[in-house]
């Protein structure tokens, strides 16, 4: 299981929030605000810095309330010569639950409209990396909810640092050497770092890891503080022009065109069907949901990411037919059930919990055949909305080609795969293997059953209605080319439906729709570079609808050279380099 959030505990002493686990102030007595505007943003040279450029990175140590981005934030608002998109990146072990943030924000009543958007976004408490866009996406703020040791595991360059973890007395590990290290390693050319803190062991360390160091005067009752220069920086500003081409219309192919746009790139899209949504993505409906595992295993944690950013893309996204109703994924024995109990075990209810058969019945409305577990915030999507609510955003910015199958990688641009099985012949990827999926859905008019209320997995699924029709299914046929709808597909998605509930009639004639999955042997997808300006996001399986948004945000990230949206090991997990390494481990020749 992963490990539990242990959330912050509000508290004050002398009026000033406080800490009981660290037994130390959030802030200066003499002000959150000032202090984070005289420490961190003076300390760091804002807003003169960020001034005309394209992209400015802020790396923070200690999310705690908030405070700091808050301040930034403010200041960036504020600034007629700021740069055109912030990222304020964040490390928080404990961080507050939100109705607790929003009461000790109401001390800070000049923060106030900065402090709601944060709140109407803030993410649950499950580990990992929460992305957030804020400011129509002008400002991005990603929070690793996590011990600060994954500051080792970012990938971003940082143009300024902020140092605010709690006194090194108190809280050690957010000082030490082996950190300092760390972050030095993702310093930008000319990054600055400021803090509070004048401790010897912290100036000496900074020094030892390439910042020239001085000593500046303090806020409040400190009278002095640190500011550093790196002078080892790295550059990961993209050197092409920002123009594009995708290949593949489908749920991965929009997800990176409305990804790109979002970041002002042209992008041309070409797709070798009449229109976009045509193949896998053209189900009438899917299923989204994460994945939990007792060890929290990479596919798990990957899932979260992508299921959560997923869901934050889409809620403001004009045009797109879905519903987060909620999805139950039913224990098929005994010993599933004990792996889903052990799989929850520390994970907040409102991201998954265990429910037993009279719960389940609840949740959806109807009587099931078993318990298991319950996502509140998993639910349906209807692919060709998505897609099409993607490539409607980007306005202008996209240019869209049908009926042309593209024959070889053009030159001059850069050049993104989303072509599903078609993408290694258009750029070779050494040692992997993939394989098509036939999948049959099976479309019953929602008077053949008593219809669920919410998605209900069991070995099959099984969807509320939508637009009058409830989708079940899928057949897992592998290497299976045929294009038809059959009778024994549909026969075994009625079979595997009477798992989960039971058909009131017989339905005089079934409809469905056959579509071909594209699975990599791990089950993850590929996602990263291919080649020289060649990317790809591709082998999504039956898990497109939630794969895709994370696939771009990567990709997109990458080429913008921007902060990435996961931690260092899941990104390397989805390379398509992964097959190589893992071939050259074996000893294998491609």
């Amino acid at each position: 299981m992963p490990a539990p959030i242990v959330p912050a505990r509000r508290a004050l002493r002398d009026g000033t929030p406080y800490s009981e686990a660290f037994a130390d102030v959030y802030h200066s007595v003499a002000g959150g605000p000032a202090q984070a505007r005289h420490v961190f943003l003076a300390g760091n040279g804002l807003p003169v810095r960020w001034a005309g450029r394209e992209r400015f990175v802020i790396l923070e140590t200690g999310f705690g309330l908030g405070i700091n981005f808050l301040a930034t934030w403010r200041a960036w608002r504020e600034d007629p010569r700021r740069c055109a998109r912030l990222h304020f990146v964040s490390i928080e072990k404990h961080p507050f639950a939100l109705h607790d943030l929003q009461a000790l924000h109401e001390r800070y009543p000049e923060l106030a409209d900065e402090a709601g958007a944060l709140h109407a976004s803030w993410p649950l408490l499950v580990p990992g990396a929460h992305r957030l866009e804020l400011d129509g996406g002008r400002v991005v703020l990603t929070l690793h909810f996590a011990d600060v040791a994954v500051a080792r595991d970012l990938r971003l360059a940082a143009d300024a640092f902020y140092l605010d973890g709690f006194s090194p007395a108190k809280n050690p590990d957010m000082w030490s050497p082996a950190l300092l290290r760390s972050l030095s390693r993702l310093a930008a050319n000319g990054a600055t770092a400021a803090t509070w803190s004048v401790a010897g062991e912290v100036r000496r360390s900074l020094e030892r890891t390439g910042f020239i160091v001085r000593k500046e005067k303090g806020f409040g009752a400190k009278g002095e503080m640190l500011t550093a220069v790196s002078t080892r920086g790295k550059d990961l500003s993209p050197s092409r022009e920002r123009k594009a081409l995708v290949v593949g219309a489908g749920l991965a192919g929009a997800a990176i065109c409305a990804r790109l746009c979002a970041r002002g790139w042209e992008v041309e899209l070409v797709e070798r069907r009449a229109g976009p949504a045509q193949e896998a993505s053209g189900n009438h409906a899917g299923a989204f949901h994460p994945i939990v595992t007792p060890d929290d295993s990479v596919f798990a944690r990957l899932t979260r990411n992508a299921f959560l950013l997923s869901r934050n893309l889409w809620k403001d996204l004009p045009g797109m037919k879905w519903d987060p109703c909620g999805l139950l994924q039913l224990a098929r024995d005994e010993r599933e059930s004990g792996s889903q109990a052990r799989a929850v075990a520390g994970l907040p209810p409102d991201y998954a919990q265990l429910v037993d058969r009279e719960e389940a019945s609840r949740h959806a409305g109807v009587p099931l055949a078993a318990g298991g577990l319950w996502f509140p915030g998993g639910g349906w999507v209807m692919p060709p909305s998505l897609v099409r609510a993607q490539l409607d955003g980007c306005s202008s910015l996209l240019k869209r080609t049908f009926s042309t199958e593209l024959q070889t990688v053009p030159d001059g641009r850069a050049v993104i795969l989303a072509n599903a099985s078609g993408a290694p012949a258009l750029c070779k990827v050494p040692h992997l293997r993939l394989r098509r999926v036939r999948g049959q859905l099976t479309y019953l008019p929602e008077s053949a059953l008593e219809p669920p209320h919410v998605v209900v997995l069991r070995g099959g699924m099984v969807l509320p209605p939508v637009e009058g029709l409830c989708v079940t299914g899928a057949s897992f046929d592998v290497d299976d080319e045929d294009a038809t709808v059959r009778a024994d597909s549909h026969q075994g998605n009625l079979e595997r439906l009477k798992n989960i509930l039971m058909l009131k009639t017989q339905a005089p004639k079934l409809e469905g729709r056959v579509a071909f999955r594209t699975v990599a042997p791990d089950r993850l997808p590929v996602v990263g570079r291919l080649g020289e300006n060649v990317y790809g996001a591709f082998a999504f399986g039956s898990r497109g609808l939630i794969w895709a948004a994370l696939a771009a945000e990567i990709i997109a990230a990458e080429l913008e050279g921007e902060p990435l949206p996961v931690e260092g090991t899941l990104a390397k997990a989805l390379e398509p380099s992964r097959f190589s390494r893992r071939a050259a481990a074996r000893g294998s020749r491609p």
